[in-house]
C-alpha cells in the first residue's frame, strides 16, 4: 500500500510568478518533503527518568526551547517542556524508540501521517515566512525550531540550513491544502521553482 499525501495532487512542478530575467539558480525552490517518519515524545510528569539521559539515535534531547539536535538521518526538535518530536528518514525509528522506552514514563505516538510537510530554500524564503507569520526571522538561525501561524494556520518552523535559507514547514494535514497556497502565493513576488 501507498501512502497519498495531502499534496499528492496540489504540488505543481515548474517555475512560477515573477521569474522573468532571473537566473533559475536565484529563485525560489519549494517542494513537499515526503518519507519522514514524525514522532511526538513526551515524557510524563510523574517519570523519574532524566530527560538529560535521553538518547535517540544517538542523540540526546534538545533541553532548551527552540533546538534542534541533528544527525545525517534523525532531527530532535524541541516542542514544549518534556516534548519534542522527532523526524527521520529512518522507517523504523519508532520501533526502536519502543523497544528502549516503555509507555509508563512516555506517550511515543507516530504522527507521520497527519503532518503535511513544505521545504522553501533560497535568499527570500524568511521574506516569503515573514509576510504569513509574526516571528523575527532575523535571528533565526541554522538548527532553530519554533511554532507559530501562517496566515492563521498553525505551524511549526524547522531551519535546516542559512546558506541557501532552508526551512521546513510543517502544518496538520487538513490544512496542508491551504497552507501550501498560501506560501506559494506569497512567493510569486520572488519567482519561485515548484520542485
Amino acid at each position: 500500500m501507498t501512502a497519498i499525501t495531502s499534496l499528492e495532487s496540489i504540488h505543481k512542478k515548474g517555475i512560477f510568478g515573477d521569474h522573468q530575467k532571473k537566473n533559475e539558480s536565484e529563485l525560489l525552490q519549494i517542494s513537499e518533503v515526503k518519507g519522514l517518519t514524525i514522532v511526538q515524545f513526551v515524557q510524563y510528569k510523574k517519570t523519574k527518568v532524566e530527560s538529560k539521559s535521553i538518547k535517540i539515535d544517538g542523540l540526546y534531547l534538545p533541553m532548551e526551547k527552540s533546538l534542534v539536535s541533528i544527525n545525517k538521518d534523525t532531527r530532535i526538535l524541541w516542542n514544549g517542556p518534556r516534548n519534542w518530536l522527532i523526524i527521520s528518514t529512518k522507517e523504523d525509528i519508532i520501533k526502536q524508540i519502543n523497544k528502549d522506552y516503555n509507555n509508563k514514563d512516555f506517550a511515543i505516538t507516530d504522527i507521520s501521517h497527519s503532518r503535511a510537510v513544505i521545504q522553501i530554500k533560497g535568499s527570500s524564503a524568511r521574506e516569503v515566512l515573514k509576510k504569513g507569520c509574526p516571528l523575527n526571522f532575523n535571528s533565526f538561525e541554522k538548527n532553530f525550531c519554533a511554532g507559530s501561524i501562517f496566515h492563521g494556520i498553525t505551524i511549526l518552523i524547522d531551519c535546516i540550513d542559512n546558506n541557501p535559507d532552508t526551512f521546513n514547514l510543517f502544518v496538520l494535514r487538513s490544512f496542508g491544502e491551504s497552507f501550501y497556497h498560501h506560501v506559494t502565493d506569497s512567493a510569486l513576488e520572488f519567482g519561485y521553482l515548484g520542485i
